[in-house]
């Protein structure tokens, strides 16, 4: 029972040391020790490491907040903190109580977002006996593990759409199996979409606002709803288009992303829409295509800050038309993989929803 529970303040069961390497210090380097940064492994060094297992915590920038357990004999980027457990906390279960505080709300700052030791080291944390913490440690584990395990055969999933695209028609920039090839703007209608400026004073409105965030989960290839909406007055700063458009993601990090949307809305600048598709290249097939391309598109991009590419580029872009009968031989198993895949996700949901369960039942 929660009354029942012993707590301490963070800053008392754990020490925190910051990180001071510096990535521009470390470039020459290639040891024997891991380096790691938010986003994970970054290279090998021969300095300093933490001896044993310990906890890092995103404090800066990208992915401020998180946290993770690191191995021994390994080191943090400037961009991480260490985090120590003293006698009264095990590794692994002060890694889920820092978790169960959603370090996130601790965030200050908008341009480089941060958080400090001295403001959630004053958080209090339920501290049961060591046979307790190993059980709830135990007990969360098996349920991550389950979630890692359903995301491979997630992954899985789209290396065998992958696969099976390749077997069937090759690559499709070189086309090697020699497909009937049409330039994108013959077989389509090119659109870039357009921002509104600032768009806070458009946001609030009924129309669907489509992000770049809206198409990072779930279904990778249709695009159900949004979670922002614009104003009617935001209409003539953008592009409005159909249920049944396909669009793709034409710069940044995102480029690629493409979606066949099923309700009417709106794309800014960062996305490209095709619509008025020819019957001679199934929807699903295209996407799968551009899909396949990523990093064709990448390469032909011009130099900028990031990859961009414009609708004269994407008009140009050598589209293989393979017969109806083959592209809708493909669809069909990818719709029996996209099968497979949505019942692989619903179960991802239900655990995670037993995972949040369990956290707040231990740490809530």
């Amino acid at each position: 029972m929660k009354e029942n529970r012993k707590y301490k303040r963070v800053k008392e069961v754990c020490s925190k040391a910051s990180s001071n390497i510096v990535l521009n210090k470390i470039e020459d380097n290639n040891g024997d020790y891991a380096l790691y940064g938010a986003s994970g492994f970054v290279k090998g060094v021969d300095f300093y490491h933490q001896e044993e297992p310990y906890i890092g915590i995103v404090k800066d920038g990208s992915g401020v907040g998180r946290v993770d357990v690191y191995p021994s004999k390994s080191s943090l980027v400037g961009t991480m903190q260490y985090i120590l457990p003293k006698k009264d906390c095990s590794l692994k279960y002060l890694c889920y109580a820092l978790r169960g505080l959603n370090l996130s709300k601790f965030v200050n700052g908008a341009a480089i977002p941060h958080i400090y030791f001295r403001d959630y080291g004053e958080c209090v944390i339920p501290v049961p006996s060591f046979s307790e913490q190993q059980h709830i440690v135990s007990e969360l584990d098996l349920l991550q593990s389950l979630i890692d395990k359903q995301q491979t055969q997630l992954k899985e999933y789209d290396n065998l759409t992958q696969s099976i695209f390749y077997d069937m028609f090759g690559d499709p920039v070189e086309n090697e199996k020699g497909w009937e090839v049409k330039k994108l703007g013959d077989l389509c209608d090119v659109y870039r979409g357009g921002s509104p400026r600032p768009i806070e004073q458009y946001l609030g409105g009924t129309i669907p606002w489509i992000k770049i965030g809206d198409a990072t989960k779930g279904d990778d290839i249709y695009l159900h709803q949004t979670k922002e909406h614009i104003i009617e007055e935001g209409l003539n700063k953008t592009r409005y288009i159909h249920s049944g458009s396909l669009i793709f993601a034409n710069c940044g990090v995102s480029l690629g992303f493409a979606r066949i949307i099923t309700f009417d809305g709106c794309i800014h600048d960062g996305w490209l829409a095709f619509d008025n598709i020819s019957n001679e290249i199934e929807k699903v097939f295209l996407l799968k295509s551009l899909n396949f391309c990523t990093q064709y598109f990448r390469n032909i991009a011009p130099d900028g800050t990031q990859p961009n590419l414009n609708t004269s580029i994407m008009k140009s872009f050598k589209q293989i038309v393979p017969p109806l009968a083959v592209q809708n031989k493909y669809i069909e198993k990818i719709e029996a993989i996209e099968k497979q895949k949505a019942a692989v996700s619903k179960s991802i949901e239900d655990t995670q929803k037993l995972f949040n369960y369990t956290m707040d039942k231990y740490f809530g």
